[in-house]
């Protein structure tokens, strides 16, 4: 696991690695960055320049860079301080788009905000213990590509993405990535549900946290002050749910 925190004078070559002449052997030697790991957390990722945070996207979407370098399994986990926004950079609509998830932390109840005044949350990491290990996390990867999806399924979540794209609201709909995303977060939800099907009930549970940071709302929308996840659930709420015999069921109101 990498875990950097990110500042403006971070450069695309210290995310990726860097290219560097040995003088003993007179040769070039690659020495790679932080992404060739199988977790990369970058704290605070909007106060990267733009043409830094362009040098994830390849590695976000390939799993590679230049150099051909390949980690698997591999996740980006970035965090972002939405009030604060004095020198940072708006993340790109691309770059959003190869977030699977998008979560609001928001505040500790009052017991854990206790035990952080006790200190007793301030560990080390060397005192942290692994709870699983690459193979396994493999497996369950493998394992929720195995979901089995009824073929009504994949046309609904088409049409959820293309109540976004035509809402009134909405400048930029969902994308196809999205879908995809939508697909792959739905298998992952019903296997830790100990289910080897997905239902629209998963889907239907996972469009906010999906979709949500993928719409681009219209100006004036924004003037009126809509939300995304406002928008989202009048979006969601128009697309009839498929019936396990295939027949859309009625939307009511």
């Amino acid at each position: 696991m990498a875990a950097d925190p990110v500042t403006p004078d971070l450069l695309p070559s210290d995310v990726s690695g860097v290219t560097i002449f040995n003088q003993a052997t007179r040769d070039f030697e690659f020495h790679p960055g932080p992404v060739f790991a199988n977790i990369v957390i970058a704290d605070e990722i909007n106060r990267a320049s733009p043409k830094t945070q362009s040098a994830l996207l390849e590695v976000m979407e390939e799993r590679t860079v230049t150099v051909d370098g390949v980690r698997q399994p591999f996740l980006v986990v970035a965090t972002q301080n939405p009030v604060e926004m004095d020198g940072t950079y708006r993340l790109p609509e691309a770059q959003l788009d190869r977030f699977l998830v998008k979560l609001s932390v928001g505040y500790p109840d009052e017991a854990v905000e206790v035990e952080v005044l006790r200190g007793a949350t301030v560990r080390s990491p060397d005192a942290l213990t692994a709870i699983t290990d690459t193979v396994t996390v493999g497996e369950m990867v493998r394992m929720a590509q195995r979901v089995h999806i009824a073929e009504p399924l994949y046309a609904y979540a088409v049409r959820l993405a293309a109540a976004t794209r035509t809402h009134p609201q909405v400048r930029v709909g969902v994308s196809p990535r999205g879908v995809i995303a939508l697909t792959r977060a739905a298998c992952a939800y019903a296997l830790i549900d100990g289910r080897g099907w997905i239902m629209p009930e998963d889907r239907k549970a996972l469009t906010g946290p999906v979709f949500a940071h993928r719409l681009l709302l219209t100006s004036d929308a924004q003037v009126r002050g809509a939300t995304a996840a406002e928008v989202l659930r009048q979006a969601v709420a128009s697309v009839p749910v498929p019936l396990p015999s295939g027949q859309p069921a009625p939307v009511r109101a």
